[in-house]
């Protein structure tokens, strides 16, 4: 396969992941956060099984579909955990050091099970995760030490997902990410009914939920190709950039101003994408 499909797959990923994020923040303003996610998942998974059936796509062995199950009871306590910490505040740092946690994870593991990538490709990696850091923040970048332990628990849930649904994608990319989601599903729904969350949006929000579920369902997609395609720490951390694209679409669509540290985010990613290309 073509040397460049890895980074191509990995920054749709990215593009996709940024976009979703995007989509679902906009309905989340105007109701409950676990209403938006359980219906966003809910598309995706529709979504996912009609395109595994469309495209005819063999059934991966029972040991695939249970890997990527755990994996996605793994993204859903990264999910829980990461908005938690965005109600208690520090927006700043919460998002960014659960992308840079989520990023790190699947290089460490990449490197034992892969071996160490080419010098350019490791200066590329670096670069992408301090691009993570500086695209995610505003205006306010104080950082309380305390409120990292939940950020932290998210990137570590994100990075897990990540790592186990390489490892599940082997041999198909729609059928591991329906057992994903049907897992998330079921725990996300388990919490929220116990915890007396609104489970149903309004039928109003529905259109922009259901594209936010799709952006994130192709973003999963995606990603498996560019694991499938190359290396497994190229895929996490070209798929980590996703903070850019929700940046820059709130800058296109909604004016929102990008800061002086997001700009230089964005110029050193591009950095990194030429590294990691090379």
């Amino acid at each position: 396969m073509n040397e460049f499909a890895p980074v191509f797959f990995g920054l749709v990923s990215a593009a996709c992941w940024g976009a979703g994020d995007f989509s679902g923040g906009m309905a989340t303003k105007r109701t409950s956060v676990f209403s938006v996610v359980i219906a966003s998942q809910a598309v995706g998974a529709i979504l996912l099984t009609l395109l595994a059936i469309l495209f005819a796509e063999k059934m991966p062995p029972l040991e695939n579909l249970l890997w990527s199950g755990i994996g996605g009871l793994a993204g859903a306590l990264g999910l829980m955990a990461l908005y938690r910490a965005l109600a208690s505040g520090q927006m700043g740092v919460a998002a960014p050091v659960a992308a840079v946690v989520s990023a790190m994870i699947p290089v460490i593991f990449g490197i034992f099970i892969e071996g160490l990538p080419g010098v350019a490709k490791l200066i590329g990696f670096g670069l992408a995760l301090i691009s993570v850091w500086f695209v995610s923040q505003g205006e306010d970048s104080s950082i309380n030490i305390q409120a990292l332990k939940l950020p932290i628990l998210a990137g570590v849930g994100f990075g897990v997902f990540l790592i186990l649904l390489h490892q599940a994608g082997d041999t198909a990319v729609f059928w591991p990410l329906v057992s994903a989601r049907l897992a998330s599903l079921l725990m996300l729904v388990t919490v929220a009914t116990f915890s007396r969350q609104k489970r149903v949006p309004e039928m109003g929000l529905l259109p922009i939920i259901a594209l936010a579920g799709a952006l994130d369902a192709g973003g999963n997609a995606f990603y498996v190709l560019a694991g499938q395609a190359g290396r497994l720490d190229v895929a996490s951390v070209l798929s980590s950039l996703y903070p850019a694209s929700t940046v820059l679409l709130a800058w296109l669509i909604l004016k929102e101003r990008i800061v002086f540290r997001q700009r230089i985010g964005i110029a050193v990613a591009l950095a990194a994408i030429v590294l990691i290309a090379i």
